[in-house]
C-alpha cells in the first residue's frame, strides 16, 4: 500500500491524516479491514464484547429498558454501526430471546463496509458456515447456499427495492440484514449501537502555528535515511476544512485538535432518524470531551504502532471528541452522558450479573468471569477510557435513561 500512496501523494500533493485513514482502512484491494480479522487474541485488539458475555447482555438489557420506557412499539430494528464479529449483537439477540415481546419485535440491521467480516458476522449469527465459492470479483463477496442465508452483487443490490447485500436469519429465528451504509437502512423505530465506530471514523488534525490554524498532511519523506517513507508536514496556508473548523469554534484554546466530519454526518443521521422516526441510540467508543489534543494512533499486535510506519497492517484510530458530537445534534435529541465505561456497566448491575454466573462457573471458566469483568471495569484498563453517550427523543426531557444514574 505504501507505493500506491506516495504514488498519489507524487500525482496530486500531500494527503490529509483524514483521506489517509480513510485510504489505509478501507481501501477495496488492500485496507486494513477489508480483507482480515483484525479482532481478539490472534487480531491486533480485543473489543469489550469479545472479552466477557456481560457486556452484550448489558447493553441488551439497556435496549429492553427504553424499548419499554417508548411504549413497546410492535417493530424495534436493531442497527449496529461497525459490528465487528457480530459478538455483541449475537450476545443481545441471545437475551431479547427470553422476552417475548421484544424476541416478536426486533429485526437487526448491520451497518458493516468488509466483506470479510460481513461474511464473519453471517456465521456467527446464523450459526452456519458461509460457502466460499462463486465470489463476486470486484469484492470477493461470497455467496451463500443455504436456504436461511442469501447474499446479493453490488448490481444485483441496486436493482433490488431494498439496498442490503446480504441476509439471513439469525440461530434465534431474527431477520438480519447487511448494508453499506447508514442511509440505506429502512426508516421505523430503532435502537442505534455503535461500539468502536466512531473511533474508526477518519480525522482531520489541526496545529495552530503563529497564531494560524494549519492542517497536518501526509507527505513522502524524501529524506535519504527515511525508514517509513512518509512523514507528518504542516500545510503552508488554511485549507478549506481548517477554515471550517474556526468557523465551529472560534475560540478553541487548544494549539492542536482533531475533528472528523463523517462522524459529525453519521450522528446528525442519528439524531435525525431518532426525531422523526423515534427510539434512542448508545455510542460506545474511546473518548472525551473537548480537552484531548492529539490521540492520533495505530495498533499492530496489541501494542502501540507508528501510524504511518506500513499502513494496512495495523489499525489506525483517534478518540472520539463527544462534545462535538452532542453540540451537533442538541437540537434534535436529548443527550445523556458521556460518562465512563466503569459506570454505566455499574449502573447497570454487572456485578450482579457477575455474581450469577460465577455460583456455575469452575476452574477456567471462573478466571476468565473475573479478568473479563477486572477489564472492562477497572479505570486503568477499559473502565475509565471507554465512555458511553446515550441520544433519545426529545420529549423524554425529564427521564435519565438506565445505565447512566445509579440504580435506587
Amino acid at each position: 500500500m505504501v507505493k500506491q500512496l506516495k504514488a498519489r501523494i507524487r500525482l496530486s500533493g500531500p494527503l490529509s491524516v483524514a483521506d489517509y485513514m480513510k485510504e489505509v482502512l478501507t481501501n477495496p484491494t488492500s485496507g486494513y479491514y477489508m480483507h482480515q480479522d483484525v479482532f481478539g487474541t490472534k487480531g491486533d485488539f480485543i473489543t469489550s464484547p469479545e472479552i466477557s458475555q456481560m457486556f452484550g447482555e448489558l447493553i441488551a438489557i439497556w435496549c429492553v429498558n427504553e424499548w419499554m420506557q417508548c411504549g413497546s412499539p410492535s417493530s424495534l430494528q436493531v442497527v449496529e454501526l461497525g459490528p465487528g464479529r457480530g459478538t455483541l449483537a449475537d450476545d443481545m439477540l441471545r437475551v431479547f430471546a427470553k422476552f417475548e415481546g421484544i424476541r416478536d419485535a426486533v429485526s437487526l440491521h448491520m451497518v458493516e463496509v468488509s466483506p470479510k467480516l460481513s461474511e464473519m458476522q453471517q456465521e456467527k449469527l446464523s450459526g452456519i458456515p458461509v460457502s466460499p465459492h462463486n465470489t463476486d470479483a470486484k469484492e470477493g463477496r461470497p455467496s451463500v447456499t443455504s436456504e436461511n442465508q442469501s447474499s446479493m452483487t453490488d448490481a444485483e443490490a441496486m436493482a433490488s427495492s431494498d439496498s442490503h447485500y446480504r441476509n439471513c436469519q439469525s440461530k434465534h429465528g431474527v431477520p438480519v440484514s447487511w448494508y453499506r451504509g447508514l442511509q440505506d437502512v429502512p426508516r421505523g423505530f430503532s435502537f442505534f449501537v455503535a461500539h468502536e465506530f466512531f473511533d474508526a471514523l477518519p480525522v482531520h488534525k489541526f496545529q495552530k502555528r503563529d497564531g494560524h490554524w494549519r492542517e497536518v498532511m501526509v507527505d513522502v519523506d524524501y529524506s535519504p535515511n527515511a525508514e517509513h517513507h512518509l512523514r507528518f508536514v504542516l500545510s503552508q496556508q488554511s485549507t478549506t476544512t481548517g477554515k471550517l473548523l474556526l468557523q465551529i469554534n472560534p475560540n478553541e484554546l487548544r494549539e492542536h485538535v482533531e475533528q472528523s466530519p463523517d462522524s459529525g454526518v453519521v450522528v446528525q443521521e442519528l439524531a435525525t432518524r431518532i426525531a422523526s422516526d423515534g427510539g434512542f441510540a448508545l455510542i460506545a467508543d474511546y473518548g472525551h470531551s473537548g480537552e484531548k489534543t492529539d490521540t492520533f494512533r495505530a495498533f499492530r499486535d496489541h501494542k502501540l504502532h507508528d501510524p504511518l510506519c506500513e499502513p494496512g497492517t495495523a489499525d489506525i484510530t483517534a478518540d472520539v471528541d463527544f462534545s462535538y458530537l452532542k453540540s451537533l445534534v442538541s437540537d434534535k435529541v436529548i443527550c445523556y452522558g458521556p460518562i465512563s465505561q466503569q459506570s454505566f456497566l455499574n449502573n447497570m448491575g454487572i456485578q450482579v450479573r457477575l455474581q450469577m454466573l460465577m455460583k456455575t462457573a469452575h476452574g477456567e471458566q471462573l478466571e476468565q468471569l473475573m479478568s473479563g469483568y477486572d477489564m472492562l471495569t477497572n479505570p486503568s484498563k477499559m473502565g475509565e477510557r471507554f465512555k458511553f453517550l446515550s441520544l433519545l427523543q426529545s420529549n423524554r426531557k425529564n427521564y435519565e435513561p438506565a445505565g447512566f444514574v445509579p440504580p435506587m
